[in-house]
């Protein structure tokens, strides 16, 4: 169906391979050349495949293939001879789509112009018939004599053509009719006004129906023959009752001239002949001069009034001879009477629309501004944000109140029952009557209108305003199918408002049935509007809707590629796209396209899997920089809106401009390019191709290279402009916003028409210059498809509603926010989560392996690097772990993933976050090693003291031993233990048992801070020197005081400045001095001696958190610093004093020996009774070595295991993203409605989240999960391990028990710490034997590992938690806590992914009240919502910006590394807004302020609401 003037070429040419059956060896020089001709030929006549065609088509094609042809000047079949029988059809139907303009030589002088339906135009009609043979062709002399003398064209074919002589099978008695139309030239028209030519194929001696037809019909008839004999002129005699007047064209080479003459003699006066009627071509007159003759006997018919016949009158006067009519089919009549009901009354398109179709007119217009006003809130005034909203809420609900109020009018009724009851071919009939009808409506009534306008203008003093009006009317006068849709699209979106507003119910309504009409149309190829031109905006829940019953009809098979054509109004965009796909953009009737408007075509199965979608989604846009809205002062913002939107929708965006549009051109390319910014901002890059139209020459391209690196100048320029107006602060070029190539994304394509309309067909270089562009984009289509999948129609929704939200704002990048962004964002950040879990663990079981290898090793090892290459090991560790990670996160990237585009600027944030975890981790890493490394130094200082004291007692026990078994009496037990008795407290009196050094940490602590604040001046020094003694601090709390706060530097706003100032720095004291003191409870609980390096390692943190830029915004007093630190290492002083005494209690040699009297008795009496102690032993290495060293190894490996466990459960969605859990704690804390938990939530988020994750883990084990399963999983594989290492050791006759357990040990030493401080007497003991020993501890092993699980049971969960060296918690809550970062106004956390992102965002703010922000000169909570305020007019004002009123929609300039987004719509913040409402005296209370005024309609929101307002924003449906 392209527009391509050699469609009529019919030859069909086969070219034999060169080598066909020949095999290499038989190829030799001798065949190089041939005789035969190897390209074979079969024809046909083009006119036999022109009636085939046709006859094989329904009338619907019928009219495309005729519409068509049109365009190309061919001429077109009106009567079509029917097969196997005598009767022929009329082509009414299939003109009725063809429109034509034309210039009488009337109106040549004042430019006007006629246009009208070629079905309604009456003109006289020419028909040209032939008589017997012709020696010349009839249809070569009408191409002539219809051809320009420059520009000649085959209207019609004939012999000399290709093909043109092949004889014809099926196409006699065919009848074919051209046009002729002037174009207001006297010089170079042919004829003043317009006419028809026919041409009847065949001789009329066989074709007598339509030659007696076409006597009716025309005004003229010219028959064509060689000669005229009796049986001729019998047959002419019978034409003497017909009122057409007949010319006869002859020719006089033949033989038969005189006889010709004088039956020509005879008919003179029947048929009333003259001499003039008679043409003759003789020998004498060139092929030139006989045209012109027929030309002027032709204009002396048209001059003379002749009978004007239009082609409606035709088919009158066909049916009453029998002929048929093609829309005479029952479909076709019935779809017309359907449409007639309705286009009956339709007599003004204007009038019709503001009285009939009363939705789209000023209510759907107001209802657009309302909604832009809502997301720019541009006259808000002095009105407070949220009330202002609320206000603009009631009039939007007011203005759907309205429409839904109104009922269907007669039009639209029957509009919906024709597209109801019609099935599909009714329906297209239907559809096209309508438009048809409502077209020539129009044309007649723009003409009068136009005319008017003209008088006006030349009229002098004319009232502007009137011409205004005028203008107006004729911008308004369209009337179209769309409009009819249109209205039902209001209808449904008012009747859907009022039920999502709860003010109809469900089973009301009366129009849900619609959104499936209009899918049923998408799905049959029909446009659907997508933007309403006139109103500038887009139903959304229609679109939404209709798309969505679009993809159910399609069984959700909907992937799509969206092509787009933008360009300057009247370029040819609709023509493009026509010509490329076949399709019905409107394109004439003196209207161009307003808005937009999306057509579907399918793709067929083989086509589908070559380019990966199901469907082309064209969307054809109204032009830029339309005259009409030039004169309205945000046309530009409109131009910049559209733009924006389609090429955001699109994959492909063709860029068309004219070269004769250069001037405007660049305000377009301006247009595009901000659009382009803006789409590279957010994720999405579609492809760009600039079609320059109207370039012929065949050196285009080359000619033009200077032009296209001009364009990239330009564009480049723009560029920067564009990144400017976006406040983007990098340096910009053309091709960092998409992939540009200035050689293969230009085309130049030639003007449409081959020479000057009226007359002139399609250019062929149009349609092979549109078929190569297609091409290429099918290429560009294909290769796209294998890195990027297509997205489908619930993709294409999501896109076009969040796009069309950001539009509605002014700032788009800022604005924009997308569900497919979120959720793809969400998908990595959850991915991202596992790989930073997975490495995690990876080096917290590496640093618990390396915590068990330094605490088994000895004093000697200790020294030297054994620190230096445990860090080595860790680096390559650490390295080894993120390299991982950023290969997971590159494979991610390449994987198919959905819509990984749109989060391809996220990558590198990402990729930090990685490198940010290694320095993390190593820190760490490093850290827990030379902890490890000094507390194993101190057990060694500790262990050779009591190694002395206990080889002193060993000696004294053989001694008692010898002399008991040297007496001769036997010893009881009892005696025995009188003598053990009397020899221990001998020995403990002779040993002089040292204890470790006490230290006066407090002292050690207050010299600390001294040095700290040494270099702070005298003033600070004198400070300390008048401070309490560190003990003081231990029971007391920091309070905030006067002077903590510098206020001098503003007396303006003193009173609230030093309440804000205040809370913020008590703020920052609560915290530091809360994350201090959990350094410090880690310190106690690690067991170990205090070190000086805890004391530095705090005021580090204290010092590195007041130097941050938040901090000295509040011009806090050094007097802060030193009470804070005061107070912080007060605190700690105390605890590591007891700390340290603590360890040193525990360590007391006399009450460690004391510990081992019970051992060392029991050996002794052993020893004395002459038992073999083997399995005594064996068991009491089960029990006091293995157990604790096991059950340590457990508590090491528990608190992974169990962050493992909870990630890898049904609730694990909730811990591996910030949003599923903001959703999941805002959801549990509207089921409690428990205040306090809501102020908790939001002073002290951090805290709140872990004690929330604490408690979920209580739960999860006390009554969903049994802790016993992963503790079980964790021993058993020790325990194998044990077992192992007991078969691998061998054992000799000269082993002793401790040989075998130093080799045992040793073997395990990478899993367990085995203590065998308690197993006293190893030395000493001769009786048992090794070899015993070994085979009886695997005996003990089960029982033991029981008894373990049963003890571990036992134990309070709670207390289980607590005594983990990973605790769970903590690490669940390094998923999810974030950054830490608040909103500057709201404090609502922020919900970035990637923990080391560069702008934080949340999904959800609220009421800034809620922050402790409130109104100064009134102390009221202020109910604005950052989300809302950020888009209004309000201005804020707080220490950051030193209380200098600064304007919120650029409050970036002081917080630019936070990006708030407008709410997507007033529903969003429904949940804070019910929390605020319901608790407003409690916070006011709370924060010492006075109760907001809030909105009156926040009181409506019901709980329902607010749950479904964060289910929408977390995309939790």
């Amino acid at each position: 169906m392209a527009l391509n003037t050699m469609a009529r070429n019919t030859s069909l040419v086969h070219r034999a391979s060169d080598d066909e059956g020949v095999s290499e060896e038989e190829q030799s020089l001798d065949d190089n050349f041939s005789f035969s001709d190897t390209d074979t030929r079969v024809s046909l006549n083009p006119l036999d495949v022109l009636c085939a065609v046709l006859l094989c088509s329904d009338s619907l094609l019928q009219q495309e293939i005729l519409s068509k042809m049109s365009m190309c000047q061919f001429s077109l079949p009106l009567l079509l001879p029917a097969l196997d029988t005598p009767k022929c059809t009329l082509l009414l139907w299939a003109m009725r789509d063809i429109v034509r303009k034309w210039r009488p030589h009337s109106l040549a002088e004042s430019r006007g112009f006629r246009e009208q339906s070629l079905v309604l135009t009456s003109m006289p009609t020419i028909s040209f018939v032939r008589l017997g043979s012709c020696s010349f062709s009839k249809s070569k002399l009408l191409n002539e004599v219809l051809s320009p003398s420059q520009q000649y064209h085959d209207f019609f074919i004939h012999r000399d053509m290709e093909s043109g002589n092949v004889p014809r099978e099926i196409a006699d008695g065919l009848v074919e009719i051209s046009w002729y139309f002037p174009g207001g030239r006297e010089n170079s028209d042919l004829f003043p006004e317009p006419l028809a030519v026919t041409n009847l194929r065949g001789d009329i001696e066989f074709h007598w129906l339509q030659f007696s037809f076409l006597t009716e019909v025309s005004s003229a008839v010219f028959i064509v023959t060689d000669s005229i004999s009796e049986r001729e002129y019998a047959l002419f005699s019978s034409l003497k009752e017909s009122r057409a007047k007949y010319y006869f064209i002859l020719n006089c080479k033949n033989e038969k001239h005189k006889e010709t003459l004088r039956f020509l003699n005879k008919l003179a006066p029947e048929l009333k002949l003259s001499k003039s009627q008679l043409l003759v071509k003789d020998s004498t007159m060139n092929n030139a001069r006989f045209v012109k003759k027929v030309q002027s006997t032709i204009g002396t018919i048209v001059n003379s009034s002749p009978k004007t016949v239009n082609l409606e009158a035709m088919a009158v006067m066909a049916r009453k001879r029998g002929i048929q009519v093609d829309e005479d089919c029952q479909a076709c009549q019935r779809a017309r009477k359907y449409a007639a009901e309705i286009t009956a009354e339709i007599r003004d398109g204007a009038k019709y629309k503001r009285e009939m179709l009363r939705l789209q007119g000023d209510p759907w217009k107001n209802l657009a501004k309302v909604e832009k006003e809502m997301c720019r809130m541009k006259r808000q005034g002095d009105t407070a944000t949220e009330d202002y909203k609320s206000e603009l809420k009631q009039k939007w609900l007011e203005i759907r109140r309205q429409q839904n109020q109104c009922d269907l009018t007669s039009g639209l009724a029957k509009f919906i029952n024709g597209i109801k009851q019609l099935n599909p071919v009714e329906k297209h009939y239907f559809l096209k009557w309508i438009k048809l009808s409502l077209d020539n409506t129009a044309k007649g009534n723009l003409s009068k209108m136009r005319e008017e306008y003209k008088k006006k203008c030349e009229t002098p003093g004319v009232d502007r305003k009137q011409l205004e009006e005028l203008d107006k009317l004729i911008s308004d006068s369209s009337l179209g199918v769309e409009h009819f849709m249109r209205e039902l699209g209001q209808f449904y979106e008012a009747e859907s408002s009022m039920v999502k507003e709860g003010k109809m119910e469900k089973s009301r309504r009366q129009f849900i049935h619609l959104p499936d009409i209009a899918a049923d149309l998408m799905l049959e190829g029909f446009p659907m509007e997508l933007i309403d031109g006139d109103a500038s905006n887009i139903p959304m829940n229609w679109v939404t809707d209709v798309l969505t019953h679009l993809n159910i009809k399609l069984g959700g098979r909907s992937r799509m590629v969206v092509i787009t054509a933008l360009g300057v109004q009247s370029t040819g965009k609709s023509t493009l796209l026509n010509t490329m796909f076949g399709l019905q953009f409107a394109v004439s009737s003196g209207q161009c396209t307003r808005g937009a408007f999306m057509t579907l075509i399918k793709v067929t199965e083989a086509v589908q899997e070559l380019l990966g979608c199901d469907f082309i989604l064209v969307i054809d846009t109204e032009g830029l920089k339309a005259p009409e809205l030039t004169a309205l002062e945000d046309s530009y913002q409109h131009d910049n809106e559209l733009a924006t939107l389609v090429i955001g929708l699109s994959d492909i965006t063709i860029i068309n401009m004219a070269m004769e549009n250069a001037t405007e051109m660049k305000d377009v390319l301006q247009i595009v390019v901000h659009a382009f910014l803006r789409m590279e901002e957010i994720g999405q890059k579609p492809n760009c191709q600039f079609v320059h139209q109207n370039v012929s020459d065949v050196s285009a391209h080359d000619q033009n290279m200077r032009d296209r690196k001009h364009l990239l100048e330009q564009l480049n320029e723009m560029t920067k402009a564009a990144a400017r107006m976006e406040n983007q602060s990098r340096e910009m070029a053309f091709s960092d916003i998409m992939e540009y190539n200035p050689e293969k994304h230009n085309w130049y394509i030639p003007g449409l028409w081959h020479g000057v309309p009226p007359m002139a067909p399609v250019n062929t270089g149009y349609s092979e210059s549109v078929c190569e562009l297609k091409k290429y984009l099918f290429e560009f289509i294909k290769v796209r498809s294998l890195s990027r999948s297509a997205k489908d129609i619930p993709q294409f929704i999501e896109w076009v509603r969040s796009l069309w939200e950001a539009v509605k704002h002014e700032n788009f990048i800022f604005s924009f926010r997308n569900s497919l962004v979120a959720e793809a964002y969400n998908l990595l950040s959850m991915k991202y989560s596992e790989w930073e879990w997975d490495f995690r663990k990876e080096m917290y079981l590496w640093i618990s392996e390396k915590e068990t290898f330094i605490q088994n090793q000895p004093p000697e090892k200790l020294e030297g690097d054994l620190l230096h290459s445990l860090e080595i090991e860790a680096q390559r560790k650490l390295q080894q772990g993120e390299q991982k990670l950023l290969s997971n996160l590159q494979q991610y990237f390449k994987s198919e993933a959905a819509n990984l585009n749109l989060i391809e600027k996220y990558r590198e944030d990402f990729n930090r976050s990685a490198n940010s975890l290694k320095r993390e981790l190593k820190s760490y890493s490093i850290s827990k090693c030379e902890d490890a490394i000094r507390l194993r130094r101190v057990q060694h200082k500790i262990d050779t003291m009591q190694s002395g004291y206990k080889q002193t007692i060993e000696g004294k026990v053989d001694r008692l031993l010898a002399e008991c078994r040297n007496r001769e009496d036997k010893l009881d037990k009892e005696k025995l233990r009188k003598e053990f008795e009397t020899m221990w407290q001998e020995t403990l009196s002779e040993l002089k048992l040292s204890t470790l050094q006490k230290r006066q940490v407090v002292q050690d602590v207050d010299l600390q801070l001294r040095k700290d604040l040494d270099h702070r001046g005298s003033a600070i020094r004198q400070m300390l020197e008048h401070a309490k003694s560190l003990w003081c601090y231990e029971m007391e709390t920091f309070t905030m005081k006067k002077k903590y706060v510098d206020i001098k530097w503003t007396r303006v706003v003193v009173e609230y400045f030093s309440q804000e100032c205040y809370c913020k720095t008590e703020d920052l004291a609560i915290s530091l001095i809360k994350k201090c003191k959990k350094y410090v409870e880690e310190k106690v609980k690690s067991k170990t001696d205090y070190d000086e390096t805890y004391c530095g390692e705090l005021l580090h943190m204290v010092n590195e958190r007041l130097k941050e830029e938040d901090i000295e915004k509040l011009h806090t007093t050094p007097c802060f610093e030193i009470d804070l630190k005061l107070h912080i290492l007060g605190d700690a002083a105390c605890a590591f004093q007891k700390m340290h005494e603590d360890f040193i209690k525990e360590n007391d040699p006399q009450l460690r020996l004391e510990k081992l009297k019970p051992q060392y008795f029991k050996t002794f009496n052993a020893l004395y009774l002459e038992k073999d102690e083997s399995q005594t032993m064996a068991r009491d290495f089960c029990d006091q070595s293995l157990k604790p060293a096991l059950v340590e190894y457990v508590y090491k490996v528990l608190g992974v295991q169990i962050v493992d466990d909870i990630l890898s459960s049904e609730q694990s969605i909730t811990y591996r993203n910030r949003s599923f859990l903001q959703f999941e704690l805002l959801k549990k804390l509207l089921e409690e409605k428990n205040f306090e938990k809501y102020v908790e939530y939001i002073n002290t988020y951090e805290d709140f989240v872990q004690t929330w994750i604490r408690r979920q883990l209580l739960e999860h084990y006390n009554k969903r999960a049994d802790l016993g399963v992963i503790e079980k999983k964790i021993l058993s594989p020790v325990i194998d391990k044990v077992r192992e290492a007991l078969k691998c050791t061998s054992i000799t006759e000269n082993h002793t028990v401790s040989d075998f357990l130093d080799s045992v040990c040793k073997g395990l030493q990478k899993d367990l710490v085995i203590s065998r401080d308690n197993l006293v007497g190893m030395r000493f003991i001769n009786t048992a034997s090794a070899k015993q020993f070994s085979d009886f501890i695997p005996t003990f092993l089960p029982t033991l590992e029981q008894q373990i699980l049963a003890e571990l049971k036992s134990i309070e969960i709670e207390l289980k938690l607590s005594n983990l060296s990973v605790k769970p918690e903590a690490e669940i809550f390094k998923q999810v806590c974030g950054c830490g970062k608040h909103c500057p106004f709201c404090k609502v956390p922020c919900e970035a992914g990637a923990p080391s992102h560069q702008e934080h965002f949340a999904s959800v703010h609220r009421p800034q009240g809620l922050g402790q922000y409130m109104h100064l000169h009134n102390k009221k909570l202020v109910s604005d919502i950052c989300s809302s305020a950020v888009v209004s007019n309000c201005t804020f004002q707080n220490s950051d910006t030193k209380w200098i009123a600064h304007p919120f929609k650029a409050y970036r300039d002081y917080y630019p590394d936070w990006s708030i987004q407008p709410d997507p719509s007033i529903e969003t913040s429904n949940y804070w807004k019910f929390v605020f409402q319901k608790f407003s005296q409690e916070f006011a209370k709370q924060y010492k302020a006075r109760p907001s005024d809030l909105p009156g309609d926040w009181g409506t929101i019901t709980e329902d609401q607010a749950l479904e307002s964060i289910k929408q924003i977390f995309n939790r449906k």
